[in-house]
């Protein structure tokens, strides 16, 4: 005797949720195991990364914070004066290398978790797909679009100063404050007006965080341009 067709093999196309119908229980519960197992791999991925990003972070500011004291010292060494100068940038420069370097992979960390969080609300649209009573449970989106992923960073309601109370912008706002003070010293050592010095300072400062901005967004939007949903969120959810 013939045995009874499955569900169809084939892959669906992208953008195409695959249909659970059709399985047994048996295959729904290995269905549901591979699922669970890859939403701890997620989990880790994403605990992993933002302790080294905020490691990161706390080195950088550890390394300002010694910078600037190693300053103080050489000043009252040098009487400001001689080669002081020259040692001022030198140290001012490596920082703000740094700064670059750590702010650049903040970024890539944060793209890096939005990825991880749409990846596990297209796990909880499988898991309604295996079971479609546990919709009530989910305070987290199951909808893998843009806005289930703000459905699963703010479950209740949204809040617009979470960005600026976020380490990137702590990272971000340090980094422009050595790069102003980076800019300003150069300045000053071509013996140029300390007014100029300050404006021109402040200038690198304000267009450093408005470059990083513009960048995040950018990261931000090709995240969902690239990625084709599964689920998507209907206007009354």
């Amino acid at each position: 005797m013939a045995d009874a067709p499955g569900p169809d093999p084939s892959p669906p196309a992208q953008g195409e949720r695959p249909s659970a119908d059709g399985l047994s229980d048996a295959q729904r519960s290995l269905r549901a195991q591979m699922l669970a197992t890859e939403h701890w791999s997620l989990l880790a991925s994403r605990s992993t990364t933002q302790s080294e990003v905020l490691t990161r972070i706390a080195i950088f500011l550890t390394l300002v914070s010694a910078g600037l004291v190693t300053l103080g010292v050489l000043g009252n060494v040098t009487r400001f004066q001689g080669w002081f100068g020259v040692a001022a940038l030198g140290v001012l420069l490596l920082l703000v290398l740094l700064g670059f370097i750590t702010q650049k992979r903040v970024l890539n960390a944060s793209l890096d978790d939005l990825v991880c969080v749409i990846a596990m609300n297209r796990l909880r649209g499988a898991y309604l797909d295996l079971d479609p009573g546990l919709a009530p449970y989910l305070i987290s989106s199951a909808n893998d679009d843009e806005a289930g992923a703000h459905r699963t960073y703010y479950p209740f309601s949204a809040r617009p100063g979470q960005i600026f109370a976020s380490s990137g912008m702590v990272m971000t706002v340090v980094e422009a404050a050595v790069l102003g003070l980076f800019v300003g010293g150069v300045v000053v050592g071509v013996d140029g007006p300390t007014w100029l010095a300050v404006a021109l300072g402040a200038i690198a400062a304000v267009a450093n965080v408005v470059v990083w901005a513009v960048v995040g967004f950018r990261g931000y939007v090709a995240v969902f341009r690239l990625h084709a949903p599964l689920r998507t969120t209907e206007p009354d959810d």
